[in-house]
């Protein structure tokens, strides 16, 4: 039985998460993960991938307690886990996590594994691995360290407590609180812009920012390279002209950029 449900929609893939009986990541969801996010490699139509869940409490529970032993077949989905942590990070796309339950352990590295993560009123977060007995095993504490600073990521890590979606934020878990109320239409217009984008110009920012994270000069040479490469495209000049045409570098500019953004728009699909 497929434990995910896929649909597609003007650039963005939602995929909805259904492992009963409490979105348990087992090796079955696993490998059916990995599968879905390898199948986009060449992939240049899709933008965005949304992943949600069916559970009304659970996001992602954790991973499968009965795969973190000393046997081989343990270890091996165990190693397939942090795979499926890796290939998440190596998506071309946009990866967004939008969190209404529980996301602990594995659930919560999967989480953090996405650029975008919203987590509303009913969202809880945490990496209690350390009452088990092990530590993180899909980078929880990599993360962890690299967002929150070490006194921070040690006490989380030490004492794995819940952080509800307003405290994730705060910590950099997660990129923002959304009232679920809310979440549809901040999700809407949010993606509906990036939707709109070229999947090149998603991973040229995913780059500048990978490579910036680990070197700031590296970032900043990548960055200039990109710049004076997109620099001298005709679509670049054509759009440079619409905008200019339009107001662009006038007073229009100071309550109006987005609207000369639209007229620009329009020109250029004449």
């Amino acid at each position: 039985m497929n434990k995910l449900s896929i649909t597609h929609n003007n650039g963005i893939a939602t995929v909805t998460i259904n492992n009963p009986p409490v979105n348990i990541l087992t090796i079955e969801l696993i490998n059916e993960i990995n599968e879905f996010v390898l199948s986009l490699k060449d992939e240049r139509d899709i933008k965005v991938v949304v992943f949600k869940s069916l559970h009304e409490q659970f996001f992602l529970a954790h991973l499968d307690l009965h795969v973190i032993n000393g046997t081989q077949g343990g270890q091996a989905a165990s190693i397939e886990f942090n795979h499926m942590i890796a290939n998440i990070k190596a998506m071309k796309q946009v990866s967004v996590a939008v969190v209404d339950g529980v996301a602990r352990g594995g659930g919560n590295e999967f989480v953090m594994a996405c650029d975008l993560a919203y987590g509303t009123e009913n969202a809880a977060f945490a990496q209690p691995e350390i009452h088990v007995n092990i530590p993180t095993g899909g980078q929880g504490a990599v993360h962890f360290a690299r967002r929150m600073g070490k006194n921070k990521a040690l006490q989380a890590l030490l004492v794995g407590n819940d952080f509800t979606a307003q405290q994730a934020e705060a910590l950099n878990i997660i990129t923002k609180y959304v009232p679920k109320a809310e979440m549809d239409a901040f999700l809407a217009q949010t993606l509906g812009v990036i939707s709109l984008l070229e999947i090149r110009d998603i991973v040229m920012y995913k780059e500048i920012i990978e490579t910036s994270i680990k070197d700031e000069n590296a970032g900043v040479e990548l960055e200039l390279r990109y710049f004076l490469e997109r620099a001298k495209e005709e679509k670049t000049q054509a759009i440079i002209e619409a905008f200019l045409k339009h107001g662009g570098q006038t007073e229009r500019e100071a309550k109006d950029i987005q609207g000369i953004f639209v007229d620009t728009a329009a020109e250029l699909e004449k």
